[in-house]
């Protein structure tokens, strides 16, 4: 009599378990998955360095919303051109969210490619991770559907005339790739630091620009094998990709970060400005 009684108590909890994996597991697309996922190995907290304490103050900056389908509005971290302009560049976060430090690499980059609007996307929804813990939690948790939304509402604020360019890091190097995938047609150009590729030939197949790939060749999880797949796979579907790996690890490029590989990051930078300029002066 009491097996019968504990077996329902069993699946009930066993229902329960479930349920809070799904939530820690929600749908992403199946490249962001993989990277999601990634937060689970052994050493992937250890390669993410905690930010250095910083607080950007703007000259020009300020965080906007606007309207997203089917939800609540998103924000972002908006620098608008200094004279009326339909170049956009979307800025794509680390797996910490938006901090300081992306508002100041998208300052910076709107400094110096000069006349363009940026967007710094808030893809977390104003969730912003102090620990490695809270950064593995949100990635993980970040709803594939309500990324893509935000992305496409970014891209109806900015218009249907916008050339649009997208660049981020890490978890933001995949999501650069899915915004250049969803804004479509009005893509011009996409940078990928470190971040996991799309590997749907299909997909691929519907991008409107090629890619500048910048990796980590002694990355463990974005690794050159994964890189080689990745231009083997953009060939297939027809596409351009521009590929540099440098001698260095994942995050190099973050200067807040004890990985910071400054020769390496230098060097990337200036890749990445040559080609965004060049996609806007068209």
């Amino acid at each position: 009599m009491k097996k019968l009684i504990l077996l329902p108590i069993l699946l009930v909890a066993m229902i329960a378990a479930a349920q809070d994996d799904a939530e820690i597991t929600v749908c992403h697309t199946p490249a962001t998955e993989q990277f999601a996922m990634l937060s689970l190995e052994d050493g992937f907290y250890e390669k993410h360095d905690l930010p250095a304490d910083y607080i950007h103050e703007s000259k020009s900056g300020k965080m906007i919303s606007f309207p997203v389908e089917n939800g609540e509005d998103g924000k972002a971290f908006e620098l608008k051109a200094s004279s009326n302009s339909n170049s956009y560049l979307f800025v794509i976060h680390e797996w910490w969210g938006l901090n300081e430090h992306i508002k100041k690499e998208a300052e910076r980059f709107y400094n110096e490619i000069g006349n363009v609007n940026v967007l710094a996307l808030d893809l977390y929804d104003g969730k912003v991770a102090t620990t490695r813990e809270d950064a593995g939690k949100y990635m993980r948790g970040a709803q594939t559907a309500r990324l893509e939304s935000i992305i496409r509402g970014a891209v109806a604020y900015a218009g249907e005339n916008a050339r649009i360019a997208t660049i981020g890091w890490c978890f933001g190097g995949g999501w650069s790739l899915q915004s250049a995938l969803l804004s479509g047609e009005q893509s011009i150009g996409c940078v990928i630091y470190y971040g996991m590729p799309e590997k749907d030939v299909e997909k691929l197949k519907t991008l409107n620009s090629d890619v500048l790939g910048i990796f980590a060749a002694q990355e463990q999880w974005i690794n050159p094998q994964v890189v080689k797949e990745f231009e083997e796979n953009m060939e297939k579907a027809g596409k351009s990709v521009t590929v540099h790996s440098f001698e260095a690890n994942h995050g190099f490029a973050n200067p807040s970060s004890q990985r910071y590989n400054e020769e390496a990051a230098q060097e990337a930078n200036q890749l990445s400005l040559d080609y965004l300029k060049q996609k806007f002066q068209h």
